[in-house]
């Protein structure tokens, strides 16, 4: 924008008969505190979405009530007023950042206007992870409904939904079209002959791949020719496998309905020897279990946000697992929400891309899924998938092809009394992962888990079950007494001791669940609290600490 401009903007944005909720001003004469700089970035932004603004603003050097302009100090070089667009970046949703500065020179002083773009539609903006909002003037913390309906903006509008008009029959790849209709008779056995009848326009408008014969996204997604690609621009319909063993990888674009059976064959999954309870056959399975592989693949097709022009990724690890991602936060937000409700979510991304889906037989009734992978992982004696929903751009599933405590697992799933959703979080404390307190109250009321916060360990009753006595009590360490007794006796013959040798004479019999940063804490903790009781007199500096037993002990 120009001076002129600019000049324009300001005066009407002063005019206004009060600040709105896109629209701040602020004194700033000198300086103004980074933090709240960014909490007013994501408020500005949420709002100027939910108010259909293109920008917010925020404008140093303005005096509020009654509005006065100022003049501002902040970040008079211009190099560091510019540098503001990478520090906010690093703190935002999708690195999210200011439009433009301007500095505006005044007789009346210099004014910094920050343009804000109004976040993304169906992505609300974050600082440091927390949405902001405004209620009037009010900076505070975005409402639960306000979070809602910013995330439903992108269901308004169905993309795979999208019609192509100048695409034809002739961009769709014929035995990716034969190979839909076979997926689709085994799904409509019964109407077999009458499907045969059916010319491929009738066939895609029944499967709701097609509208009224016309070609739409999800038909060059599923069926297009590789060369139709283009039709799709400027969204992205690629898949992407890479193995890090070895950083061999390949790129599969459409038809997906093919593509992904190639994508498949390149994932390793040799058998997997292991012997049940009870007899002298070993049990042989593959790594990874087809329907779970598939669905993984299948859901992140289907809920793939490809207006983000991302591609689909699985990588396979060396550790025997794989990684599938897809760009778009997790709709519902909760996957333990999901396997309870065991029924169709309430909105989609892509409803008409899931439900031609379901009718090729690609993926299960909507909503069934990712319960029915948790169930075959379960039938396995192998881990449950996990679900990284940290991010609300990307969705993340790690699939496990390997027992990491066969007793404990085995002891697990064959229990049948217990429910799916109390073996998930058992698995997550098999896998040192992070519960809630509320989760870990219902765990130890059910003497299933001890220990503290972050440090749960398997439950005393479960380990001698599973022949893990040795393990339990190394996870739980001794009693504090303990390891005072052995620093005194160490004294009583010895005379002094220094951090080194302390270290050294705990260090295995300390829980080897700790970390060694948490071990070193737990170690000055001992010492401080013999120290606070008198039992030890610590001589020399803190680096270089001597303890000596108190002469009265």
């Amino acid at each position: 924008m120009t001076d002129k401009e600019l000049n324009i903007l300001l005066k009407q944005f002063l005019e206004l008969p009060s600040e709105t909720e896109w629209l701040e001003f602020k004194e700033a004469k000198t300086n103004f505190d980074f933090d709240d700089l960014g909490k007013y970035f994501s408020a500005i932004a949420n709002e100027a979405n939910l108010k259909g603004k293109d920008f917010g603003w925020l404008i140093f050097g303005v005096k509020d009530s009654p509005k006065k302009i100022v003049g501002t100090q902040f970040r008079k070089s211009r190099s560091k007023l510019d540098n503001l667009k990478f520090e906010i970046a690093n703190q935002t949703q999708n690195r999210h950042t200011f439009q433009e500065i301007y500095e505006l020179n005044l007789t009346e002083g210099r004014i910094v206007l920050f343009q804000i773009p109004a976040a993304p539609r169906g992505i609300p903006i974050t600082w440091k992870g927390h949405y902001y909002g405004r209620d009037g003037e009010s900076l505070g913390a975005l409402s639960i409904s306000e979070i809602e309906q910013i995330r439903g903006q992108a269901i308004l509008f169905d993309w795979s939904a999208k019609i192509i008009h100048d695409a034809t029959l002739d961009d769709l790849d014929p035995n990716a079209i034969t190979k839909a209709r076979i997926e689709y008779k085994i799904k409509n056995a019964n109407r077999s002959l009458e499907i045969d009848q059916w010319d491929d326009t009738t066939f895609l408008n029944k499967s709701k791949i097609t509208i009224r014969g016309k070609i739409t996204n999800t038909a060059i997604v599923l069926l297009g020719k590789a060369e139709s690609t283009h039709l799709l621009n400027p969204s992205v319909c690629r898949m992407t496998w890479l193995r890090k063993d070895n950083q061999n990888y390949a790129h599969f674009d459409c038809p997906f309905i093919l593509n992904t059976e190639r994508l498949l064959k390149q994932i390793g999954n040799p058998i997997f020897r292991y012997l049940p309870d009870s007899t002298l056959f070993p049990r042989e399975v593959r790594l990874y279990e087809d329907y779970v592989i598939r669905e993984a693949l299948h859901n992140c097709i289907a809920h793939q946000d490809y207006s983000k022009q991302e591609r689909i990724n699985i990588v396979e690890t060396h550790e025997d697992n794989i990684l599938f991602t897809n760009a778009g936060s997790f709709l519902p937000q909760s996957v333990e929400k999901v396997i309870e409700q065991d029924a169709p979510q309430s909105f989609y991304r892509n409803k008409f891309l899931a439900d031609a889906m379901v009718n090729i037989g690609m993926i299960d009734t909507i909503g069934s899924g990712i319960k029915k992978m948790f169930e075959e992982q379960k039938k396995r004696f192998f881990p449950m998938p996990d679900y990284d929903l940290t991010e609300d751009s990307h969705t993340k599933v790690r699939i496990f092809g390997k027992i990491i405590d066969e007793k404990f697992t085995r002891m697990l799933m064959n229990n049948t009394m217990m429910p799916l959703q109390t073996i998930i979080l058992l698995d997550r404390i098999q896998k040192r992962q992070p519960i809630s307190e509320s989760d870990a109250k219902l765990l130890k009321s059910l003497k299933l888990i001890e220990g503290r916060k972050p440090n749960y360990i398997i439950g005393h009753g479960i380990a001698s079950l599973i022949g893990q006595q040795v393990n339990y009590i190394k996870n739980r360490g001794f009693d504090k007494t303990y390891y005072q007794t052995l620093i005194i006796e160490y004294l009583k013959k010895f005379g002094t001791i220094n951090k080194d040798k302390i270290d050294k004479l705990l260090s295995d019999k300390l829980p080897y669940i700790l970390s060694i940063d948490q071990k070193n804490n737990k170690v000055k903790n001992i010492l401080k609290e013999m120290r606070e009781r008198n039992i030890l007199v610590r001589t020399g500096s803190k680096k270089q600490a001597i303890w000596v037993l108190n002469n009265q002990i």
